[in-house]
């Protein structure tokens, strides 16, 4: 099962992606993570990496690309995978469909988790607020401020990736206002349609 899933920040994904590890028993995949790994490992394409990243550039799509090309290779991925934080533009997703269609593979389904930004950004200034009444200090992109700055971000890089999927056809979409329990309610339907489970039971 290889699974994307897109959403602006706040959303819930982090939640649900736990909860599809233990329950199909395939990794999530972090680029961050993997880059990391790949330097560490001195991989071809993590020496690739350590060089652009030492001149200060940033890394290329394609790189990326290489890095998920061999991160899906390892063993625990052979059942399948979440990307997460990749693809972030239309480009990347390009790019990561030309791989997998090259090691003959397709992603089996894009996940959208749909939100109401204005509820984001009251949930974030309460968490905020209750921190400071605990005594605690909140993190520093913890506030209403930096989730604006990101979602901003989202909608201009990231959002266009749910025209492009549905196109593909591979785009389905939760109402990630819901509960945590219906949100996977609703993940399990599309991953699991329950005409599909009744027809394997019978």
């Amino acid at each position: 099962m290889k699974l994307i899933l897109l959403g602006p920040p706040g959303a819930g994904k982090g939640t649900q992606a736990v909860r599809l590890v233990e329950k199909h028993g395939i990794p999530q995949l972090s680029t961050g993570d993997m880059l990391r790994a790949a330097v560490n490992a001195g991989t071809p394409v993590g020496v690739k990496a350590k060089a652009v990243m030492a001149a200060g550039n940033l890394v290329s799509d394609d790189i990326v690309v290489g890095i998920v090309a061999d991160r899906i290779e390892e063993p625990d991925a052979h059942n399948g995978f979440i990307l997460d934080g990749f693809p972030r533009t239309v480009a990347q997703a390009e790019a990561l469909d030309r791989m997998l269609a090259q090691k003959g593979m397709h992603l089996d389904a894009v996940i959208e988790f749909q939100v109401d930004e204005s509820i984001l950004l009251s949930r974030i200034e309460k968490r905020v607020a209750e921190t400071i009444a605990a005594g605690g200090t909140p993190r520093k992109d913890d506030n209403a401020e930096a989730l604006k700055a990101r979602l901003e971000s989202y909608r201009n890089e990231t959002a266009p990736l749910s025209d492009y999927y549905r196109k593909c056809g591979d785009l389905y979409t939760v109402d990630a206002m819901k509960s945590i329990e219906e949100v996977t309610a609703e993940i399990d339907d599309i991953l699991e349609p329950p005409e599909l489970g009744a027809a394997s039971s019978a």
